[in-house]
């Protein structure tokens, strides 16, 4: 007699979409909680191996990298194969790469298996947003994503306080070790209540090529462009190797859209860019992480190296961008099912706008309540904006493309946070090396007149955040402006998207 293994639909064939939901949250939250842990744990690794800070920064630089080369080549791959496939290969090889680094002898096993882990984090996240979208009835997609959003909050709020708390009392391999627990947990979760007709209600697009070329293109592409921008060895803009550097990177973004073009069955649409909806929101999610990023890259610095808080503290402090974040986007992800998402994003981009003023005529000597409530405004301005701005993007194709587009629009944010830090670092850099304070940062307090050249610097930083809210409020504008135009050909639309109330939950 043949025995048939049991299924994830014959546990629970319908699943509440609350209980899916947190079968796909504890995955976000340990995946997203391990790349805020990992920064606590550097200074400990560097010890141990008797390596240099720039060189152990490498483990954060690759993780990365692997995230960002493959977030779309894995997102295709699911919407072929099928998602929870995707998400719990993701996990099992995430939950391995976490035991690798951990056992790991030498540094050089240690990045090993930090690309591992990597590569496991990618396939998660890349499905992430689409299997969530699914669970949910299509009027609740701002609900899904705002709860989404809250779930990656918890995970970077908690990352750090949990990882200092455990390197108070165990080694930095501890870390490591631990996470293998909350991923065996989401894994037997995933497997026991996801079902693949749940998470890819259009089912997987079986008969279709999968395009190798042009995941490969894509993820040199994207490998040179975050290179080139993160610069993370420090050369001058000018160098050869930069400008070859840059050069092989617009190469790979050309040969990416040439390949994409002409190919039957393109990894990623390239069409969907024609629709006003979609390139406009996207345009506007990068503009908008551009702007976020740099209060929560420059804050800390601010405190310790300016302000020389203690790291306890200014971490305190940050912890307030996360629990504003985790608040607004679940409100903003209630507000837009009802309102739809124009009002909320203008919104949001009009708070971080309104706090980047407010930050950038910050001093040494701004109270301290005053900094905490422009952080917490900060986080509370990208969940206004972040939530809807998601939503519209989903909505703007089909579900079977869910997995590629909800992968594209985290590959998005990857792209905007790397931009606007490298922003940020230019604009600092350039202000105090032109008033002839070319000197690290802990240096701030003891040289006579660095301070001030840090908050020029740092002001200057600031206003250009509030450019970035401008241009992303104007983009979010033209973006639904343009809806009301192609309400009687979306039906009919080429592109294989839902009829026009899904496509779009702004129009009514």
């Amino acid at each position: 007699m043949t025995v048939t293994p049991p299924r994830a639909s014959d546990h629970n064939s319908k699943p509440n979409k609350w209980t899916a939901f947190s079968a796909i949250g504890v995955s976000l939250v340990t995946t997203v909680m391990s790349m805020s842990m990992v920064f606590v744990s550097l200074p400990a690794i560097a010890d141990d191996f008797g390596i240099t800070l720039r060189s152990v920064g490498w483990v954060v630089i690759i993780n990365s990298l692997v995230i960002s080369s493959l977030m779309l080549p894995m997102g295709r791959a699911a919407d072929i194969i099928g998602r929870r496939r995707m998400h719990l290969a993701g996990l099992a090889l995430f939950g391995f790469g976490c035991a690798a680094v951990a056992a790991a002898p030498t540094f050089g096993f240690v990045i090993a298996g930090r690309i591992v882990m990597a590569t496991g984090s990618a396939m998660v996240q890349s499905v992430g947003t689409a299997m969530i979208v699914a669970v949910f009835p299509h009027h609740e997609r701002g609900t899904a994503i705002g709860s989404q959003t809250t779930a990656v909050a918890i995970g970077a709020a908690s990352g750090p306080v949990i990882g200092g708390a455990i390197l108070e009392v165990m080694s930095w391999e501890a870390l490591f070790a631990i996470l293998v627990v909350p991923v065996a947990v989401a894994l037997v979760a995933g497997y026991l209540i996801l079902d693949e007709s749940l998470v890819s209600p259009a089912g997987p697009v079986q008969r279709k090529p999968y395009d190798w070329a042009g995941a490969a293109l894509s993820a040199l592409a994207v490998m040179l462009v975050v290179v080139i921008i993160n610069n993370p060895l420090g050369l001058a803009w000018t160098s050869p190797p930069m400008i070859g550097g840059a050069v092989l990177a617009c190469i790979g973004v050309g040969a990416f859209v040439w390949r994409e073009l002409s190919f039957a069955h393109p990894m990623l649409h390239l069409g969907f860019f024609r629709d006003r909806l979609f390139r406009f929101s996207s345009g506007a999610r990068v503009v908008g992480f551009m702007g976020s990023t740099v209060s929560i890259f420059l804050t800390p610095v601010f405190l310790i190296s300016l302000r020389s808080m203690g790291a306890l503290t200014a971490g305190g402090i940050m912890f307030l961008n996360s629990v504003g974040l985790g608040v607004s986007a679940q409100t903003a992800g209630r507000l837009s099912d009802r309102l739809g998402p124009l009002p909320l994003i203008m919104g949001g981009f009009g708070l971080m706008g309104v706090s980047a003023m407010f930050l950038s005529f910050m001093t040494k000597a701004t109270p301290l309540g005053l900094v905490a409530l422009a952080v917490t405004a900060n986080g509370v301005a990208m969940g206004l904006w972040n939530v809807p701005n998601n939503s519209t993007i989903m909505g703007a194709v089909d579900s079977q493309h869910h997995g590629v587009v909800g992968a594209l629009t985290n590959l998005l944010r990857n792209l905007g946070n790397v931009v606007g830090q490298a922003v940020a670092v230019t604009v600092v850099a350039t202000v105090m090396a032109r008033r002839g304070f070319d000197i690290p940062l802990d240096q701030l307090v003891e040289v006579a007149g660095a301070g001030g050249a840090f908050t020029a610097g740092w002001s200057l930083a600031f206003r250009l955040v509030a450019v970035f809210a401008v241009l992303g409020a104007i983009l979010t504008y033209l973006s639904h402006h343009a809806v009301g135009r192609r309400s009687k050909t979306m039906n009919a639309d080429p592109l294989g998207r839902h009829d026009a109330h899904h496509a779009n939950p702004a129009r009514p």
